[in-house]
């Protein structure tokens, strides 16, 4: 695992942080073209990933092929939207395989149970039972790696033609999943990884556990880079939040920078259809760059 360093400011990575952290929004968005959608703010943008979810819930029921899809649990403010784009356009989960993309893990390498606070799997499925019951996917289709199906989960995804969309947040040093920076991520498969400092941390703040880094998870499960990278199509949402400004360097990173191991999201930058959606408030320029 590529531990968390601090840079010179002669490195490669920090002398392109410097000149894309000294563009304007208008350039980053006239270098992004349609790779960057910009909304006003996190109401939109929760709206965008749930109207894009429907989308392709739509293309696969005119279709009638069973729908694929790696979902994230973070953000989660397009779900409860989502539950009512279900309701109104008539559409339903029951044709669809539902691939999560991570859940923390104890240090024995165990996934968390579903009653624990910090749980996806346990916060997802609340969310599935609020839905009429017509409208779920089958229990079976719905999945988490966690430790014991990683050959399901690569069997399921072959079986299914591979996957139509993935959809994710972007962590602050670009880990989509719960992929940190490592020699080879963007050929990773499903695995066990530490989380580092950066993503203890900021996850500790957002989770409303007052600061709890010695218990915070320290393992989790996820899927691959190899996985989200073979969807069809990826979309990825990056805004900052909870009062903190910390999205902006790697939105930039994530949209104009070189693919690279030390920052795993800019590997879609070699996808053929990606596209990252951010507010504007994330957009804006940094208050103050660093030498």
């Amino acid at each position: 695992m590529i531990q968390p360093t601090y840079r010179t400011r002669s490195s490669p990575r920090a002398a392109e942080i410097r000149r894309l952290n000294a563009l304007t929004p208008a350039q980053v968005s006239e270098h992004a073209c349609s790779r960057l959608h910009v909304v006003d703010g996190i109401d939109e943008l929760h709206l965008d990933m749930a109207q894009w979810i429907a989308s392709e819930l739509r293309r696969s029921e005119d279709s009638g092929r069973h729908l694929a899809l790696i979902l994230p649990w973070g953000p989660v403010g397009q779900y409860p939207i989502l539950g009512e784009l279900l309701k109104l356009q008539g559409l339903s989960l029951r044709n669809c395989t539902l691939f999560f993309m991570d859940e923390y893990a104890d240090s024995a390498g165990c996934a968390v149970p579903s009653h624990h606070p910090l749980s996806f799997r346990g916060a997802a499925l609340q969310w599935l039972a609020s839905l009429p019951s017509e409208l779920l996917p089958e229990p079976e289709s719905v999945l988490f790696p966690d430790g014991t199906n990683s050959e399901l989960i690569d069997g399921r995804i072959a079986e299914l033609g591979g996957i139509e969309a993935c959809f994710g947040g972007v962590g602050i040093h670009g880990h989509i999943a719960f992929n940190e920076p490592e020699p080879g991520v963007s050929k990773s498969g499903i695995r066990r990884v530490t989380l580092n400092e950066f993503t203890r941390t900021i996850n500790a703040i957002r989770a409303g556990v007052g600061g709890d880094l010695e218990n915070f998870p320290r393992e989790a499960w996820t899927l691959g880079m190899a996985q989200c990278l073979s969807a069809r199509r990826i979309r990825l949402y990056c805004r900052s939040d909870s009062g903190l400004d910390w999205a902006k360097t790697i939105l930039r990173l994530a949209v104009l920078g070189a693919p690279g191991d030390d920052y795993p999201v800019t590997w879609i930058r070699r996808h053929a259809d990606y596209q990252i959606v951010t507010t504007r408030e994330t957009l804006e320029s940094p208050v103050l760059r660093l030498p």
